[in-house]
């Protein structure tokens, strides 16, 4: 059985230009996987708490030298990880907030990285452990970057360095700019969504 992992980090939640591109896609896959299962992440919903020194000393603590709090920590990240390790196919929808992700989606990446679970150094280099998964990534942004942009190429390393280099990013450019733009816009990546359902 197929399984997608839905992860939404618009501050406009359902409304928001990536959520509703992510869901037209969601519902394309829904018809050619009948039998296939949806999990929903919602950041802005159910915000992931920022890295702290407390957050990240419990990660790296030996499991039989945790405290109840630093366990219930761990917990925490290994059910993120347990949901994006059962997903064969990951949808992001990632507005482009000051030049980068939104801070929520960040964080939610700093819960996913963890060494010896996600990723492992090797005398090669680092290693991604979330091998196999394709992931199809809905990026808006009020003006116009391109793909040769540092946050799509954070996008990229981000995901390959925890194994998942099967990418294909969306763009949904220059909304800030006007109707016809944001309306040709969106017809472009309704149009590149059929192609990839």
């Amino acid at each position: 059985m197929t399984k997608l992992l839905n992860i939404q980090s618009s501050m406009f939640q359902a409304g928001g230009q990536t959520s509703q591109l992510a869901a037209k896609y969601i519902e394309s896959w829904k018809t050619n996987n009948p039998d296939g299962e949806l999990i929903q992440r919602d950041l802005v919903a159910e915000p992931v708490p920022h890295l702290s020194l407390e957050r990240f000393q419990a990660f790296t603590t030996p499991a039989e030298q945790r405290t109840a709090d630093q366990q219930a920590i761990v917990d925490f990240s290994d059910k993120l990880i347990e949901e994006i390790t059962s997903a064969d196919v990951l949808v992001l929808g990632v507005p482009m907030y000051n030049f980068t992700i939104p801070s929520t989606l960040h964080t939610y990446f700093d819960h996913i990285a963890r060494a010896g679970v996600t990723f492992r150094y090797t005398a090669n280099g680092p290693e991604g452990l979330l091998k196999n998964k394709k992931a199809i990534v809905f990026v808006a942004r009020g003006g116009y970057h391109g793909d040769d942009h540092a946050q799509s190429a954070f996008l990229r390393q981000f995901l390959g360095f925890v194994g998942i280099t099967n990418v294909e990013l969306v763009y949904t450019e220059g909304l800030a700019t006007g109707e016809e733009a944001k309306e040709k816009a969106v017809v472009a990546a309704n149009k590149r969504i059929a192609e990839l359902a």
